[in-house]
């Protein structure tokens, strides 16, 4: 990943554009019922039996709400103003209590040790430093808090999938806010020093975006 910093040299201000980040949240609102269909069940699997003070990085328009149980307290740390809209929506339908704040991954607005639980899906191929976001997420859980995520990473060496990650990642860099096709974030999970990391793989029938992992870090 040493080559991230020089693709996305150009991009900042793009990325902080207003229309842009008004176009991302349009889009992204729109959730692929197909893509959710193959995640579903890890969704249920891991979301379903979290308790207690639930911080999710990058809710966008609030996919996951309805995968965790009434009981659950939800705090959601968005950069994208202009997902509130469709989060608050969403969650009026499901008849559930919003704490929305504004933040990033590698900035949580959040306390040390607040957080039973912390959720993350498709978000930390898109963070500028995954490094950092996994910090702050060690730091804001329990002793004994759960880090759970669903996310896309990179394919295997020297596959077709992965050659077609590296030639679309510069423009895919630029059009989906961010987005890393080719990051091994399994392996930056597994390194981050949580005390006990389970990961499963898994191949969605998806072209480029199909490698995935998901599975649960432990806090210390």
């Amino acid at each position: 990943m040493t080559n991230e910093p020089d693709l996305e040299a150009g991009f900042g201000p793009l990325r902080g554009a207003a229309w842009y980040k008004r176009a991302q949240a349009w889009a992204l609102s729109r959730q692929s019922a197909r893509y959710e269909a193959y995640v579903r069940a890890e969704k249920q699997t891991l979301l379903g039996s979290l308790e207690g003070t639930v911080v999710e990085i990058g809710p966008g328009a609030g996919g996951n709400l309805e995968y965790l149980t009434p009981s659950v307290r939800w705090i959601g740390v968005e950069p994208n103003p202009y997902f509130e809209g469709h989060l608050r929506r969403r969650a009026e339908r499901l008849g559930r209590d919003l704490d929305l704040r504004a933040g990033t991954a590698e900035r949580l607005p959040v306390e040390d040790g607040q957080a039973d639980a912390v959720v993350s899906t498709l978000v930390l191929c898109s963070v500028r430093d995954p490094a950092a976001a996994l910090r702050e997420i060690r730091r804001v859980l329990r002793p004994g808090g759960r880090f759970v995520f669903v996310e896309h990473v990179a394919g295997s060496p020297r596959s077709a999938t992965r050659l077609a990650q590296a030639i679309l990642k510069p423009l895919w860099i630029a059009l989906g806010d961010g987005c890393h096709l080719d990051r091994d974030t399994g392996a930056a999970i597994a390194s981050a020093g949580f005390a006990r990391v389970e990961i499963r793989r898994l191949s969605l029938p998806v072209p480029v975006l199909g490698p995935h992992v998901a599975g649960t870090a432990w806090a210390g």
